[in-house]
């Protein structure tokens, strides 16, 4: 799956070297020259993480981060700040405003593509290229396969990201609108039952090894993957 990277960062030529190396890592880059432009893109559609440069005229790096907490829509979309302040309380402020990390320029392609991938296997680890092992069963990303207990599983690309975020967010249960946002994207509108139709597949697919029952209902909430 390949994560959306949103760079908000004023300066077009090293906003294009951002853009240069996130594309070069198989990311897709979304650019944007200050907060309006940013917010656009945002409201369009949430991206994976942010790459957030401090200083931006206008509305600053650090009100956008403070502003993108405090809305229940976007708190969760990972966010890195990026600055030429090298200050340690500078650093304690980008943190406490809501940032998950935080790079100081210069800094090399390499590092920024690491702590991108870091971030993303904390925040949203169905954005990873990790390999998955669950009870048995195992999903490549990279290959798109999933194998139950050494036979491979075939898996239309809707139960494919399904099983994938279920297998990396285990235990906890997903209502469908939760499962719609996560699972099929941010402003993709569809009936909500649609979820249950492709639990259904997934199950299906599933049955065969067994490993159906780690999908599991909950009555009136809606679902969960557990070994137990």
């Amino acid at each position: 799956m390949t994560a959306n990277i949103l760079l908000i960062e004023d300066e077009p030529a090293i906003l294009e070297l951002l853009a240069f190396n996130v594309t070069q890592c198989g990311f897709r880059a979304l650019r944007a020259l200050d907060a309006e432009e940013a917010m656009t893109h945002i409201n369009r559609a949430l991206p994976d993480l942010i790459l957030l440069d401090w200083m931006l005229p206008g509305t600053s790096g650090i009100e956008i981060a403070r502003r993108l907490r405090a809305d229940a829509r976007t708190r969760n979309v990972p966010i890195i700040m990026l600055t030429a302040r090298g200050d340690e309380r500078d650093k304690v402020l980008g943190l406490e405003s809501g940032a998950d990390d935080y790079m100081t320029k210069p800094f090399s392609p390499r590092e920024l593509m690491a702590r991108i991938r870091a971030v993303l296997r904390r925040r949203t680890p169905q954005m990873s290229d990790d390999l998955v092992q669950v009870a048995g069963l195992e999903l490549s990303p990279t290959s798109h396969r999933v194998s139950a207990h050494g036979s491979p599983i075939e898996l239309g690309p809707t139960e494919f990201r399904l099983l994938h975020f279920f297998m990396t967010h285990q235990e906890r249960v997903y209502s469908r609108a939760q499962l719609l946002d996560q699972v099929w994207g941010d402003h993709v509108f569809v009936e909500e039952r649609t979820v249950d139709v492709h639990i259904r597949r997934l199950r299906q697919a599933l049955e065969a090894s067994g490993c159906d029952r780690l999908v599991q209902t909950v009555r009136g909430s809606g679902y969960r993957f557990s070994e137990s």
